[in-house]
This record gives structure tokens, C-alpha cells and sequence, in this order.
């Protein structure tokens, strides 16, 4: 089968560093699902794993964000079965999703939504698990709960995970959305996800939410540069306040929040999948949820640009974009 692979850690304008390959067709495990890829989606994951993972020469397959049909299950499989249309963010210790045929826990996945197409639905597993849990199992809000008022900070609300945690809470809490950006595209692609209000990230943050949330603000969900933004973080938080932090940093002095009690929580959605948690099985009804929203109308995908068929060369400049930290919501490709 047709699949795209990198053998060493090379930068992205070498041709060498995602390369097109034949592999053998994957063999289903008890709980899995051999699914049809039709269309997937980059997030940085992708990028920082070829960057800093080195497979020692052997072909690593990367991509964590898939849609496809079903065309085989294993033998213990029990939610899905043959002709079924899925879309899921897959497990980080296994092989990745850009292969014409994919294996994958039929526990992390979900029923792809009904009103979208493979791409569009793509776009949507690893940052809608991301945002549901970084908000309803680590913040504590609660699903549906639209007495439950306050303020939420998003950084980089246009971004992929960014613009899921701003629909999220628009569609099942009441709070109020408060999203950064900095470009004029940015800002109102994240407007149109439903932050109520963007600030800039590239100016002081205080003095701009003090001027939207003159009463402080209750949560934040941050993305990126929390090491940067902790000390303002201190100053605009409640007592009491929760942050959330997805991102990546060598060290973090979260001291400064001890006065407010403020709790601080990280959201890593590999983590259920990566240490085969008794919950993992909780990714599958998250993303059905999520399907459900969508059907509803009460989500929309956050497929921005998509970039063809699924190759070598598509990849590598799918993966510059990324690198690049201008992409606006999710990156596709479609078909093989």
C-alpha cells in the first residue's frame, strides 16, 4: 500500500526528510479497525516528531488525525463493523495515519458525522479530544451547563485546538470567550468561531483583558507560550481560577499561582491510548458527542486549506506551514 515515512530527523525543505513508500497492508488486531484512509490532517505533533525522533533509518509513518471507511475489524471488535464511515486521532506508540490502510483501537474512534465529508471530518478528532478534555475533565466545567458563567482565556484561538475550545465552550457552557490572535485573518477566523472577544498576543496581555473582563478572568486554556504568559496568567486569574496547558516548555514557575490557589492542570490526549488507561474507551464517546454536535449544527469543521492527495512532497509542505506557526485552523489531504 501507498504510505509517506521519514527515516531520519531532516529539515523540511530536504526531500529526504518525508519520503513515499510501499508497505505491507496492516493485520487488524483483536480490538482494532482496518480502516481505508480517505483524508487526513496535520497538527504539530507531526512536525515535532519528525524533528526530534529519530527512527534509527527504519520508515515511521506519521499523521494523527484520520478519516476513512472501515474494511475490516478483529475479532473482539464490538462498536463498528465492515462499510462503517469513522474519524479518530489514532495512538501516538503505533504507526500513523498516512497509509492508503490504517489499523487502529476501534476505542478511540468515533462515527464520522454524518454531515460532512472525509475531509472536513478529518480536520476535527485530535483538537476536538484535546479541547473536550482539557475543558470537561481537567477544568471541571460541566457539559451543558449554561448557569455556569465567568470568563475563559483561549491563546491562538484561531488555531486548530484553539478554535475547538472556543466552539466547545460557546456551544455547551455560558461562559464568556476571550480569544488571542494577532493577524487580521486570525483574529477573525477566530471571531467566527465564536470568541466574543480577540486580544492581541504580541502586545501585554494584562492591561487588554483587564479592559474585556474588568473582573478577572476564571479560566484559561493555553496553547502556547503559557511559560511566557504565566506571570500575567497570576495576575488576571481569580482566586481559585484553572489553567490548562497543552504546550511545550523546558521549565515553568507555576509558584506564582499558589497565592490565588489557582490549579493548574496539562491536557496531553495521547496520554489514555499511550498508557492503555481503563477509560480509553472514553475517546470513542468524546468523538461521537462530537459528531452528534456537528450533525447538530451546533459545531462546524476547522478544515482551513487542503493541500491534495496525500504524498510525499503534499506532506513536506503541509509540514513547513506548520512549522512555520501561521497556519489557521487544520491542514488536509485528501485521497492518495
Amino acid at each position: 500500500m501507498p504510505a509517506v515515512a521519514y527515516r531520519a530527523s531532516l529539515p523540511v525543505d530536504d526531500p529526504r526528510s518525508l519520503e513515499d513508500i510501499e508497505l505491507p497492508v496492516p493485520e487488524p488486531g483483536p480490538r482494532d479497525l482496518l480502516v481505508r484512509v480517505e483524508a487526513v490532517a496535520l497538527n504539530p505533533v507531526d512536525y515535532k516528531i519528525r524533528q526530534n525522533v529519530d527512527p534509527g533509518g527504519e520508515p515511521k509513518v506519521l499523521g494523527w488525525d484520520a478519516a476513512g471507511t472501515v474494511v475490516a475489524v478483529g475479532d473482539e471488535v464490538e462498536l463498528f463493523r465492515v462499510g462503517d464511515e469513522v474519524y479518530y486521532a489514532g495512538a501516538l506508540d503505533r504507526p500513523g495515519a498516512n497509509s492508503r490502510f490504517h489499523a487502529v483501537d476501534e476505542r478511540l474512534v468515533g462515527p464520522k458525522p454524518a454531515t460532512l465529508g472525509f475531509t472536513e471530518a478529518a480536520a476535527l478528532p485530535l483538537t476536538a479530544l484535546t479541547a473536550w478534555e482539557g475543558l470537561f475533565d481537567r477544568m471541571g466545567l460541566r457539559t451543558g451547563a449554561l448557569e455556569q458563567t465567568g470568563a475563559l482565556l483561549v491563546t491562538a484561538a484561531s488555531g486548530g485546538v484553539g478554535s475547538m475550545v472556543v466552539q466547545l465552550t460557546r456551544a455547551l457552557t455560558s461562559l464568556t470567550v476571550i480569544g488571542t490572535a494577532s493577524r487580521p485573518e486570525t483574529v477573525a477566523f477566530a471571531r467566527t468561531m465564536g470568541a466574543h472577544q480577540v486580544i492581541n498576543h504580541h502586545e501585554p496581555l494584562v492591561g487588554q483583558i483587564e479592559a474585556v473582563a474588568p473582573d478577572g478572568i476564571d479560566y484559561i486554556f493555553g496553547t502556547t507560550a503559557t511559560d511566557r504568559n504565566i506571570t500575567a496568567y497570576a495576575e488576571v486569574l481569580k482566586p481559585f481560577g484553572h489553567i490548562v496547558s497543552i504546550d511545550d516548555y523546558a521549565s515553568l514557575d507555576i509558584g506564582v499561582l499558589k497565592r490565588k490557589s489557582v490549579s493548574f492542570h496539562w491536557e496531553f490526549m495521547f496520554t489514555r491510548s499511550m498508557f492503555r488507561t481503563p477509560d480509553r474507551h472514553m475517546q470513542h464517546h468524546i468523538l461521537t458527542q462530537i459528531a452528534r454536535l456537528v450533525d447538530q449544527g451546533a459545531l462546524r469543521t476547522t478544515a482551513h486549506r487542503d493541500l491534495g492527495p496525500v504524498n510525499a512532497a503534499n506532506l513536506r509542505e503541509a509540514h513547513r506551514i506548520q512549522e512555520s506557526g501561521t497556519a489557521i485552523g487544520k491542514i488536509t489531504l485528501t485521497g492518495f
